[in-house]
């Protein structure tokens, strides 16, 4: 028999439920206790969405794009984004399941590991990459004001806070973020403008002056801004589970719309005048010399401090964790302190150098390469195949039907992503059609693939 409820009608039979859900108690089991209201959600994805990596890609777009081309490639990524998160969300939101169970119809319970590694290294690089960055921030904020300077003891403080503030759970992020959102924004605006009003003559003869290309390097460019929140299109069932019931689609997207739109504009476009008139690309030392008065120094660098532990919290550390209490059975707690100690092997000191720009890039086009076949597979499975219906007691019986690795699925992957790396520029656009299609067909005629189907 077909359930077609939601959470609340299966939870008895689908897994333990708490029904007041306390700081840092977070399970795999579907969701009663929504806790976000459409404004917390939007301040959640707003805080969530400062991402430094943003900044590096704009940087990396000097001499490509012009000023007008960037504004409009950050536009059509987000736009997409906001989409493709409402699409891959619903099932999150209407029955109350994280990622890792999702993709359990498509992929398998044993099968999910694929998914579940392809969003978690990704996480797990960012996480170290913009914990450098804050704590390179509190650095030149102790230098400036007391003389003092030391980058490695700033890291691992800063990297042991945010792993206390990640073991709260959600309730201890919804009120990280909508503190800090605003506050965040607040910054970058400050920081917009005082970049224009330092370096207006250099941006106006190398940016709106110049030719750039509406070719492909333009769709490229939608597609590396895209590529930073591709991580995200994979596992917002995470975050839609929280959300309450009555918000709709179309408000969906105004929410990802209108909080990923204004912090990737802003973080893209800082980046890229900054560098066109610096050839700067370290983010700390371009805010160090883009801002003259030392107390607005001081307050912006703590800013982006935060704006890191807002990003972290929300986006690096839940997927991660969520993957490793379903691979592992661990507590969620457990499993946001290994994900911090994980953040510190992956040697971001190296990230952030002048030549590590473009390598940047091209890690965002090769994870996207294998982020954009699942993507295209969850939708597949969600939207055509089971028709917007789930069986919640077949997600979480490891014995039932959807035991094991489903071959659908992980063939599907591979000939999305072997699509994707031969059109590397646009990876995640092209990855999609041969994998949800590839996908779509294996479960119609794979014999292997039939009790997935059924």
């Amino acid at each position: 028999m077909t359930h077609t409820g939601t959470a609340a009608d299966h939870a008895p039979r689908a897994a333990q439920v708490a029904d007041d859900k306390k700081f840092g108690e977070e399970s795999l089991a579907p969701q009663q206790t929504r806790i976000m209201d459409p404004w917390s959600y939007l301040f959640a994805w707003l805080g969530g969405c400062v991402s430094i990596g943003t900044f590096t890609v704009g940087s990396g777009l000097v001499g490509t794009l012009n000023l007008v081309q960037t504004v409009l490639a950050i536009a059509i990524g987000c736009t997409v984004i906001g989409v493709a998160l409402m699409i891959n969300g619903r099932a999150g939101h209407k029955y109350g399941i994280p990622f890792m169970v999702q993709a359990r119809s498509a992929y398998g319970f044993s099968g999910t590991r694929l998914p579940a590694l392809v969003r978690s290294v990704p996480a797990i690089v960012w996480y170290g990459f913009q914990s450098w960055i804050g704590a390179g921030a509190l650095n030149l904020v102790a230098e400036t004001m007391f003389g003092y300077s030391n980058i490695w003891a700033f890291f691992i403080g800063f990297q042991f806070l945010q792993i206390g503030l990640s073991v709260l759970g959600f309730h201890g992020i919804k009120w990280l973020e909508n503190i800090g959102a605003v506050f965040i924004i607040g910054a970058l605006v400050y920081m917009f403008f005082s970049v224009i009003g330092r370096y207006g003559d250099q941006i106006s003869t190398n940016l709106i002056q110049a030719e750039g290309t509406w070719g492909a390097p333009f769709w490229g460019a939608t597609m590396l801004f895209l590529g930073v929140y591709s991580t995200m299109m994979l596992n917002v069932s995470d975050y839609s589970r929280e959300l309450q019931h009555k918000v709709g689609s179309g408000r969906q997207v105004a929410i990802y719309a209108n909080s990923i739109l204004p912090a990737t504009l802003f973080m893209g476009l800082i980046g890229l005048m900054v560098s066109s008139a610096t050839g700067e690309v370290d983010p700390i030392r371009v805010f160090a010399s883009a801002v003259d008065n030392k107390v607005l120094l001081v307050v912006t660098l703590l800013f982006i401090a935060f704006a890191q532990v807002t990003t972290n919290i929300l986006n690096n550390v839940v997927p991660p964790a969520y993957a490793m209490m379903d691979v592992f059975n661990l507590s969620f707690r457990s499993a946001a302190v290994i994900v911090g100690l994980l953040a510190f092997a992956t040697f971001p000191w190296m990230l952030v150098r002048d030549e590590s720009a473009a390598g940047l890039g091209l890690f965002i086009q090769t994870y996207s390469a294998f982020l954009g076949p699942i993507f295209a597979i969850l939708v597949v499975d969600y939207y055509v195949i089971r028709r917007q219906t789930l069986d919640l007691d077949k997600l979480y019986d490891a014995a039932g039907p959807y035991r094991g690795i489903n071959p659908a699925a992980v063939i599907a992957t591979g000939v999305g992503v072997v699509v994707a790396l031969i059109f590397s520029g646009i990876s995640w656009y092209a990855s999609l059609i041969p994998a949800g299609l590839s996908y779509y067909l294996l479960m119609q005629y794979l014999p292997s693939a039939r009790r997935f189907r059924d």
